[in-house]
């Protein structure tokens, strides 16, 4: 969702600013802002701008035309009022002494709208934002950090707030409840952001605020506060990403780069977990009874994270005979669930912010079942409040698609799987060692696919003008068909449904007409003759069908496109299915000429509802 920035410190914020929005370009926006004060005008200064981050660009001179060491940022992602320079933040109150960038959503701004109005106060934009920053100037009687506390206590919903105060001109003050926000240290100054790859230039030594907690940061040192007002300790982590990890390095876009790093973010998820041909998974915290009294699991997703959580379901149950729930976060926390005590929660997500998946994180906690997180973000909320968590090492994630989060979820998974199994004495020794043999090939194999890419690409470009296409499979290959026409339809804009193969003929099939592009998923030896009849049944009604099977299965007598995938272990098939679905959503969106990174319509990280 919304970006944000902040910076306090010895050189000029302008150019900083808009370097930190730039790289959380990624988030999705659909306007960009900046306030920065020079300690001395009678106001804080604000340009505003609707469009790409270019447009504030030129507004400033690149940063040059705005002079002051303090400032905050902005990119929003419209959500009260459309897009437009009114309602782009930084928002002001009308003597633009006090200025706000917040993300999230103020869920009773209506009633306190009201309220400020009839004091006088007087509202020029549609924002839920902008009954903030007239509540801070009411409340304000000399001490930012009460008045922060006294607006907090009267708002209801998520956010993360930066603001300004001009009677305070080398302060920077920061707060945040369900909206991610963290605080960087450095010996030029100090920032806030929305996420580390804003601030990764500067240092990667972060603090991160808890749920109404407050931060004062000046140019030499930075203070923390709770709700009640008082003077906090927090603990300083240092972030391992590098500056590269967060550029292009010479690809087009960060989506095929990541697509390119699946071979060594999986190894790196895999390999230190796995100490003398065992799986260690010390951070789970688990111990070999309770991995026995399981009854049941339940896995928490949202989009591709959901999509991970179907696969593991087959996975789990096949391998550990555990039974496995799947939900979406966002039925999930409305359904009041029915929860067995002798269960766990899984909650898988890349930023480890998800407002949904957080918020049925919190609901699953309230019932005494233990959560387990999967995330990729070191600190997170999520990571934070889950019982325990499974780090993902995919580094940072730039692109809105996901591709190699998405894949460290998976081997994540598969670890749970088999270290259940062997606990359980589902599985003997034999099958336990051939289980983590075979998983330790898995980044070779993706690299084998990424390495023969071209046929997939000359596909693609030549159904990039196709208005449906359908994905079918069955079992696991019915999970990776989900998450193959997600990325399709969020990158390139086309139409696609992903079904059960077994259920065309209960209705969906009499969508298939001439030259319809059909992706069939078969990797499932148990299946193979039945998705052959499924593809005989749509070819039969004038489908073009583009198969990804496993080498040796026959498919290519069947299909009339068909890329070969590597043997594995059929429970750890998706891993490499997913990888020639990931290519061919990218080619047709290049092909249409589509922002590939930045999908019309969606932000990186869902923070609010």
């Amino acid at each position: 969702m919304c970006g944000i920035v902040g910076y306090v410190g010895n050189k000029e914020a302008a150019p900083i600013l808009l370097d930190g929005l730039a790289k959380l370009e990624y988030r999705g926006y659909d306007s960009a802002g900046v306030a920065v004060y020079d300690g001395q005008s009678s106001t804080i200064e604000i340009v505003k701008a609707k469009g790409r981050l270019q447009a504030l660009r030129d507004l400033t001179g690149d940063g040059a035309n705005l002079s002051g060491n303090i400032g905050i940022g902005h990119t929003r992602w419209a959500t009260h009022g459309e897009p437009s320079v009114t309602n782009a933040h930084p928002h002001s109150n009308k003597d633009k002494t006090i200025c706000i960038v917040h993300n999230g959503i103020i869920e009773n701004y209506q009633p306190l709208k009201e309220k400020m109005i009839n004091r006088g106060y007087e509202f020029v934009s549609e924002t839920d934002t902008e009954v903030v920053v007239h509540m801070l100037e009411h409340y304000y009687k000399g001490n930012p950090i009460e008045a922060i506390a006294r607006v907090m206590h009267r708002i209801s919903g998520s956010y993360a707030l930066g603001v300004l105060f001009k009677d305070h001109p080398g302060e920077l003050y920061a707060v945040r409840k369900d909206s991610p926000l963290i605080v960087g240290s450095s010996p030029e100054g100090n920032f806030i952001a929305s996420d580390v790859p804003a601030i990764l230039k500067h240092t990667r030594d972060v603090y991160f605020i808890d749920n109404l907690e407050i931060a004062k940061l000046t140019a030499d040192g930075i203070t923390f506060y709770n709700e009640d007002n008082e003077v906090i300790t927090k603990e300083l982590t240092t972030v391992e990403w590098d500056i590269e990890a967060a550029e292009k390095g010479g690809y087009e876009h960060f989506m095929l780069k990541e697509i390119y790093e699946q071979p060594k973010v999986v190894g790196d998820t895999i390999s230190p977990r796995i100490e003398n041909d065992n799986i260690v998974l010390n951070e789970i915290n688990m111990t070999d009874d309770e991995i026995r009294a399981l009854n049941r699991i339940y896995i928490i997703g949202c989009g591709s994270a959901y999509h991970v959580g179907m696969a593991a379901k087959y996975m789990i149950e096949q391998t550990a005979r555990i039974p496995v729930d799947v939900d979406l976060a966002s039925e999930f926390r409305y359904r009041d669930p029915i929860m067995d005590p002798n269960s766990m929660a899984i909650i898988i997500s890349q930023s480890g912010e998800t407002a949904d998946s957080l918020a049925a994180l919190r609901e699953i906690k309230e019932k005494g079942i233990k959560v387990l997180g999967i995330v990729n973000v070191v600190g997170s909320s999520i990571a934070r409040e889950a019982d325990n968590v499974l780090y993902t090492w995919a580094g940072p994630e730039i692109s809105v698609a996901t591709t190699k989060a998405y894949s460290t979820q998976l081997v994540a998974c598969y670890m749970l799987g088999i270290h259940f199994a062997k606990v359980r004495e589902v599985i003997d020794e034999t099958q336990y060692r051939e289980m983590i043999e075979e998983l330790n090939l898995i980044p070779d194999k993706i690299q084998s696919i990424l390495a023969d890419k071209e046929d997939i690409q000359r596909f693609a470009t030549k159904y990039a003008g196709a208005k449906d296409m359908f994905f079918i499979g069955r079992g696991q290959d019915y999970a990776t068909a989900m998450e193959g026409s997600l990325k399709l339809k969020e990158i390139s804009y086309i139409h696609s449904e992903a079904y059960a193969a077994g259920e065309l003929k209960h209705g969906s099939i009499s969508l298939i007409e001439d030259g319809t592009l059909c992706v069939a998923i078969a990797t499932q030896p148990k299946l193979v003759e039945k998705m052959i009849s499924n593809i005989v049944e749509v070819q039969s009604r004038g489908a073009y069908v583009f198969a990804v099977s496993t080498e040796g299965s026959g498919m290519k007598d069947t299909a009339d496109f068909t890329i070969s995938v590597p043997k594995t272990l059929p429970c750890f098939s998706t891993s490499l299915s997913v990888i020639p679905l990931q290519l061919f959503g990218y080619y047709v969106a290049v092909a249409k000429g589509c922002d590939v990174d930045k999908p019309r319509n969606l932000a990186k990280s869902v923070t609010v509802e």
